[in-house]
């Protein structure tokens, strides 16, 4: 039964540095963000828990080296049960390998219309942010129309009004102006918003 055991050994050597390879590459994709922390293999077929297939294949050196003791001791059925299990988790492991880089570009065109419906989303957001701020622009020259008028109306008043009543008319115009200065401040703040909102990303 040694000849099997070398075998195996030999084959997890050739994985270990295979799975180096794959998990780092791997960390580099993008697109594996998806796929991080989701177990590769069923909990029927591997006790270990990752998203990387290393520790995988060190579940395996593992049963390997339960399976030699098993082996020095005569315990054939259990040894027999054992290689059963190791020749199935490698044959799995070899099958990942092999479709990596399928599952990551399946992974990476759901990453990509991920993407696209968040730029979409944020683009109708900003185009309602606009919407809002030129209808706020709007409002704004519409209610300094109307301080600009009803200053004019103060003023013509004021020209032929008596004494107390040109007084009172006076803190009116002042009051007036007082609004006019905050609304325009107002407007500008508002252009300012929305030249930033309209500028091209």
């Amino acid at each position: 039964m040694q000849l099997p055991l070398d075998r195996i050994t030999a084959v997890l050597d050739d994985l270990t540095e295979q799975a180096k390879i794959i998990d780092a590459e791997n960390q580099q994709t993008k697109s594996h963000y998806l796929l991080k922390d989701k177990d590769i293999f069923s909990e029927a077929l591997f006790a270990t828990n990752s998203d990387r297939i290393q520790p995988y294949v060190d579940e395996i050196r593992g049963k390997t080296i339960e399976l030699s003791r098993l082996l020095r001791n005569g315990k054939n059925e259990l040894s027999q049960n054992r290689l059963q299990c190791i020749e199935q988790q490698i044959s799995a492991i070899l099958n990942a390998i092999r479709s990596n880089k399928g599952i990551h570009q399946e992974a990476q065109y759901r990453l990509t219309a991920i993407n696209a419906r968040r730029y979409k989303k944020a683009a109708k957001q900003l185009f309602k942010s606009s919407q809002a701020l030129y209808q706020q622009l709007s409002e704004h020259h519409e209610f300094e129309r109307r301080l600009l008028a009803m200053l004019n109306e103060r003023d013509l008043l004021r020209k032929s009004a008596t004494p107390s009543k040109a007084k009172k008319l006076s803190d009116e115009v002042l009051a007036l102006h007082q609004r006019l200065g905050r609304c325009r401040q107002a407007i500008s703040k508002i252009e300012r918003q929305i030249e930033v909102a309209d500028k091209p990303r």
